[in-house]
């Protein structure tokens, strides 16, 4: 395995008590043979389960893992602001705590980033219920079409992104889920950053419930979408 100098790695997490240790723990092992240096970052939102407090565990065990808390919940946009914001080093991955992805394919990500600015994945048979399958190929179209990024999968949650990026391209806005990422995407291109994707497995949902996806939330994602494009254009 290729080895990098640094790397930050932040998960975002509500109420994933089932997940979360096993899934940093996982991470861990994997960061130990590919980076010198490391850090995880925790970002509980506002969970009301006790996803904070084995955060908080885990964070005690070993001093190279942070968590930010939440209160109260703040939504996904927030969660990955804050983890983008907060970490340190001139890399930084992100990847849902659910257990959904495997991060040894971090591997793939780091294989573009030297050519490329942000390396997103794209979800190789997408192991979602159809309702959130058809949502995510809707979304993906229309943020392409409006934004002009032109991805495959606009919302997977597998991403790498250099710090510069984030430094550099005007603040993220955005609380819902769904409008981080083409706006991160959207806000990178229009900066003149280069974006690359990779085909990434993606798993069923051992434990836990997923968040999002409701008609009302789908509705305002859709109004923020089009105020993003007036607002880029």
């Amino acid at each position: 395995m290729a080895r990098v100098k640094e790397l930050s790695v932040f998960f975002p997490a509500y109420n994933e008590e089932a997940n979360i240790q096993k899934t940093v723990l996982e991470a861990k092992k994997v960061l130990e043979t590919i980076a010198d240096k490391w850090e995880v970052i925790i970002v509980d939102d506002g969970s009301r389960d006790k996803t904070g407090e084995i955060a908080d565990k885990l964070a005690y065990d070993d001093k190279r893992i942070r968590v930010i808390h939440h209160s109260p919940n703040k939504g996904y946009g927030e969660a990955l602001k804050s983890g983008f914001y907060n970490s340190k080093y001139n890399l930084i991955a992100t990847v849902d705590s659910d257990g959904q992805f495997d991060f040894s394919e971090i591997q793939k990500l780091l294989s573009k980033i030297d050519k490329y600015d942000v390396v997103i994945g794209y979800r190789i048979n997408r192991r979602d219920p159809l309702q959130r399958k058809i949502f995510g190929w809707g979304w993906t179209l229309l943020a392409n079409v409006l934004l002009g990024i032109r991805v495959r999968d606009v919302d997977c949650a597998f991403k790498l992104v250099k710090r510069e990026v984030v430094e550099k391209i005007p603040h993220l806005e955005s609380t819902r889920g769904g409008m981080i990422s083409p706006e991160l995407l959207a806000k990178a291109k229009k900066t003149g950053f280069s974006i690359a994707e990779v085909g990434v497995h993606h798993f069923p949902r051992g434990e836990g419930n997923q968040t999002g996806a409701n008609l009302k939330v789908i509705l305002k994602s859709f109004v923020d979408l089009l105020k993003l494009w007036n607002k880029l254009r």
